[in-house]
């Protein structure tokens, strides 16, 4: 869930981009998607037009505009950047999709992701706000999480904190059919220059080709990878 800046217009602006970014969509669809009156979800998408946030597509729906990426292309993000040098080998080593995850609040954000160029994937989109109750990178995250955080997940969540604490101890973490039926991943910590957790690193695919045990497959890779971004930080 995106928290509010306590900024009403701002925070329905951005309501309505995430809304948008779901995929392109008329009015009525997008005040069904924000739960915006009519005239409001109109005049702040009128508005986020005019700043080329953003445009119309072939149809006439709503769809992100050329400003994203223009404003985009002047952010540098360490991460990213060593994400796009570690994720293609990896990809290569395991034929299978990579991301990359950061947590915001109670909710885990796909900040790069690969996929294999042929076969069954598991595809997760950037930009995608998963929730932390299951899977091998909300694991991950969660582990490393602060106290209050971890209280807030661990009620809803597919696994307990004796998990959490067997992902410290081991420094990797699995999961089959958790978030999604068919799906495992296995996942590792991705830390900064002074130590601390700030992403996850997973690779995900069809528990027909990764098998039940992604851990003992792929850790070993996964976690050479996450020491590969942890030094290029």
């Amino acid at each position: 869930m995106r928290q509010d800046s306590g900024i009403g217009v701002l925070d329905k602006a951005m309501t309505v981009l995430y809304a948008v970014a779901d995929s392109p969509c008329g009015l009525a669809e997008l005040c069904q998607r924000t739960g915006l009156p009519r005239a409001t979800a109109h005049r702040l998408a009128a508005g986020l037009e005019v700043h080329r946030l953003l445009a119309r597509d072939a149809d006439n729906r709503w769809c992100l505009g050329p400003g994203l990426t223009e404003l985009a292309s002047h952010v540098h993000d360490p991460l990213l950047a060593a994400g796009a040098v570690v994720l293609p080998r990896l990809r290569e080593i395991t034929g299978e999709s990579v991301q990359l995850y950061r947590r915001e609040g109670t909710v885990r954000v796909c900040v790069a992701a690969l996929e294999p160029p042929a076969g069954l994937r598991d595809t997760v989109p950037v930009g995608a706000r998963l929730p932390m109750t299951a899977g091998s990178g909300a694991k991950v995250l969660l582990a490393y999480a602060d106290p209050a955080t971890q209280q807030a997940v661990l009620p809803a969540a597919k696994f307990t904190d004796r998990v959490l604490a067997e992902v410290r101890r081991r420094g990797w973490a699995q999961s089959v059919a958790e978030r999604e039926p068919g799906v495992a991943s296995v996942s590792a910590p991705v830390r900064d220059s002074r130590g601390e957790v700030i992403a996850a690193v997973s690779v995900s695919g069809p528990i027909d080709r990764i098998g039940r045990r992604p851990g003992a497959r792929w850790a070993a890779d996964l976690l050479a990878a996450a020491d590969a971004l942890t030094r290029r930080l």
